[in-house]
């Protein structure tokens, strides 16, 4: 899982006219997986949390449902970077850069370690854009989770996809943006390699710019490797979590906006706004500038 701060480049396809991919509009498919405590007692190592035994009927830490309904694609499937080839219930976008843009995410009910969950996903919207920076396609996912088969979902999660031209000789990034100057709370983090391996193993991400150094920088033109955006966006809600353990989510997004590399220190921030339940969290690079935006609401 990727996003602009993440940059998901898959395997490109024969060209699309953009009706056929309005027609992936409605297209779903269900998923099944129990939820087992071992993935849960990783990502708590990953994220440098004390080792400690995980009981059954503990709920799930927000965005920790990423953890399940990996992608199981077979070895023959996978493209040369590392990503399932294009097809099946994702439009096939004919454009070489995927980003993961940025989630939307409604907490109804606790997920909690034990449950048997069924996830819907439907794509809601494919649009095409072209404009000085090329041909773009949106596609945004709804995926809704439901527990031990219950009706209404425990959560339901909106992703946006970004699909891009291939990087051109002279193309100029956008201008960066400053990061917020204050914090009520921020942690310092260390994306060195093993940690991003061991996040793409924990959610059976293959994509090479995460882990394989050559690659990143010398096909893809990276100075480093790629901090996942997922990762960063379970860092901003970790923080959240060292800071308020007692708070339970309503809803919370996050955008992606500038890259993030290894080898550097990056920062997550977050500060509680004065109505007690609104929060500001952002991360920001060595330099600081601001490589992702968010926000969460508590009950």
């Amino acid at each position: 899982m990727t996003s602009p701060a993440d940059p998901d480049q898959g395997s490109a396809s024969a060209s699309t006219p953009d009706s056929d991919l309005t027609g992936w509009i409605g297209r779903s498919e269900t998923g099944h997986d129990t939820l087992t405590a071992a993935p849960l007692i990783a990502l708590a190592a990953t994220l440098d949390h004390p080792v400690a035994a995980v009981q059954a009927g503990a709920a799930l830490p927000p965005l920790w449902h990423w953890l399940y309904f990996l992608p199981m694609h077979r070895q023959s499937e996978i493209g040369p970077d590392g990503h399932p080839r294009r097809g099946g219930f994702m439009p096939p976008v004919p454009l070489p850069r995927r980003m993961w843009a940025g989630s939307q995410f409604e907490f109804h009910s606790p997920v909690r370690v034990g449950d048997a969950v069924t996830r819907q996903s439907t794509i809601e919207d494919v649009s095409t854009k072209h404009g000085r920076s090329g041909t773009l396609v949106f596609v945004k996912v709804r995926h809704a989770l439901f527990c031990n088969g219950a009706v209404q979902p425990a959560l339901v999660e909106f992703h946006d996809i970004v699909y891009r031209e291939a990087q051109r000789p002279g193309d100029v990034a956008p201008p960066p943006q400053a990061a917020p100057a204050q914090a009520t709370w921020q942690r310092q983090i260390e994306p060195d390699a093993v940690l991003l391996f061991r996040y793409s193993a924990l959610t059976f991400n293959g994509h090479r710019i995460h882990y394989d150094r050559p690659y990143a920088t010398q096909v893809e033109g990276y100075p480093g490797l790629v901090v996942h955006g997922p990762l960063i966006a379970t860092l901003l809600l970790d923080l959240l979590r060292r800071e308020l353990p007692g708070a339970e989510l309503a809803s919370f997004r996050f955008k992606a906006v500038r890259p993030t590399f290894d080898q550097q220190p990056f920062r997550v921030s977050a500060t509680l706004l004065p109505d007690g339940k609104t929060v500001q969290l952002w991360a920001q690079d060595h330099e600081g500038w601001l490589t992702m935006d968010a926000s969460a609401t508590l009950r």
